[in-house]
């Protein structure tokens, strides 16, 4: 059978470009071999939310003396919070196959691999192969964990976030390498449920992308919440023989050993481009990762690539972005390039940290004469009342035009925020008009205005 697109993965690049192909009039089918939505609905994204729901909810209830109320006998149920998450992401997956069916998108369940002229043979369960041709072939299939070479992932002592989201019992201790978003919400997560947690992070700050201010807030946090932290720190082995792992540990004052029941290896992704023919259609991979151009057109006619096996940020919004850029591209409808400098990053912890544009650090590099507007959550009344003044809104100013370099957000729900300020960033507006914009009075948002304000020293409320 022909179809006019075929995509290789159903997760949030696979599944966005085949509803768009759908909606543009392509006969579109979709090949996966596990759950639709892929890592970021069914085993990333969505499901840790679930579980950071739970301890959010859970350190709401342990200080409801802060808010007025009495909260006795108030105790996590693992598995009732284990069961909450994996049925968020069953609701979502149902989500998406609901989607494939209005837009008519045939699904082949199986493992793809694409052919020379155009065809992609589908290896399903049982292990019957089909060939199917198509006019584009988009490939979506995403990435899987990495491993330290001294540290493989067994799921029994070291974990990576497969076992960290549907464990059995609690860890008595946890060592998570890795500092990144990943290491961080679940270093957040387990400790929120009692277990002892060690951070070692490579370099000298955790979260180390985000800006200087963030990462030195975090740091606080990490501290305050009762997590040890232990920055331009390198694992060097993991030994699993005894009952508790044994982590050597090279820091600045020497070699240190770190005991913990369980490890969580955090150290980032691999594309997952084995197994699908690149070879023998002379594609040539960057250390895993498939070349494209702007529209992520292939060196073969008819091929294309987004989301985390290209060189771009491995994120499900990104990867999503990608995706329809692609595919109206393939349609003629000459879209937009994804602009890779107006990304925004959460990272959902206690305070939630959420980022866009360039760093305070990084502005300095490149020797750009800029102003920074800063404002605290301790001065905003809607925080105060909240019970939540840790954080706050710093925006890096170009000084000369007055755009918005970049923002740095960290405090409660600031996630929702920094879709605001992403939107500003496209359409070039400067701090003045942000300061001079009208938002609602008591917010967390108002912070987005008094910060613009204090770049020329004119943050007034409270």
């Amino acid at each position: 059978m022909k179809y006019d697109v075929i995509i290789i993965g159903a997760g949030p690049g696979g599944y966005v470009a085949a509803i768009r192909a759908a909606q543009l009039g392509f006969n579109t089918a979709v090949v996966e071999r596990s759950e639709l939505g892929g890592i970021c609905l069914n085993w990333g994204c969505i499901p840790t939310k679930a579980l950071l729901k739970s301890a959010q909810a859970l350190h709401y209830a342990e200080r409801g003396g802060d808010y007025g109320f009495t909260a006795e006998n108030v105790t996590p149920d693992l598995a009732a919070i284990v069961a909450r998450s994996r049925g968020v992401s069953a609701t979502m997956n149902k989500g998406v196959e609901y989607l494939f069916k209005k837009n008519k998108v045939t699904v082949l369940r199986g493992t793809g691999k694409v052919l020379p002229g155009k065809q992609v043979s589908v290896m399903d369960m049982q292990g019957v192969t089909t060939v199917y041709d198509a006019d584009h072939i988009i490939l979506a299939t995403g990435s899987h964990p990495a491993e330290l070479p001294f540290a493989p992932i067994d799921g029994e002592k070291i974990w990576c976030y497969y076992q960290a989201l549907v464990p059995e019992s609690l860890p008595k201790s946890l060592a998570v390498i890795g500092s990144g978003a990943i290491g961080s919400e679940f270093a957040f997560f387990y400790r929120s449920l009692g277990v002892e947690v060690t951070v070692i992070e490579f370099m000298d700050r955790v979260l180390p992308i985000e800006d200087d201010d963030t990462c030195a807030q975090i740091s606080r946090s990490f501290r305050k919440a009762g997590i040890k932290v232990m920055v331009s720190s390198s694992v060097k082995s993991v030994d699993t023989t005894g009952e508790l792992c044994k982590l050597t540990v090279e820091t600045k004052k020497g070699m240190e050993t770190v005991e913990a029941e369980k490890v969580l290896s955090a150290v980032g992704v691999r594309p997952n481009t084995e197994g699908l023919g690149l070879e023998a259609l002379g594609i040539e991979l960057n250390r895993g990762k498939v070349s494209v151009d702007t529209f992520f057109r292939t060196a073969v006619e008819g091929l294309y690539a987004i989301g985390d096996i290209i060189a771009t940020p491995a994120l499900a919004h990104v990867a999503s972005s990608e995706a329809i850029c692609c595919v109206e591209a393939i349609a003629g409808l000459n879209p937009a390039p994804v602009n890779y400098d107006n990304i925004p990053g959460c990272t959902y912890i206690t305070p939630e940290v959420a980022s866009v544009g360039m760093t305070e650090r990084k502005a300095k590099e490149l020797g750009i004469e800029y102003k920074i507007g800063k404002f605290p959550f301790t001065a905003s009344g809607k925080a105060t009342a909240a019970g939540a003044r840790d954080g706050f809104v710093k925006l890096v100013v170009d000084a000369a035009t007055d755009k918005v370099l970049g923002a740095h957000l960290v405090g409660d729900n600031v996630s929702e925020m920094i879709g605001g300020i992403v939107a500003a960033r496209n359409l070039g507006v400067t701090a003045r008009q942000l300061a001079g914009s009208m938002f609602p009075h008591p917010t967390m948002s108002e912070a987005l205005m008094e910060a613009a304000a204090a770049v020329h020293g004119e943050a007034i409320h409270i």
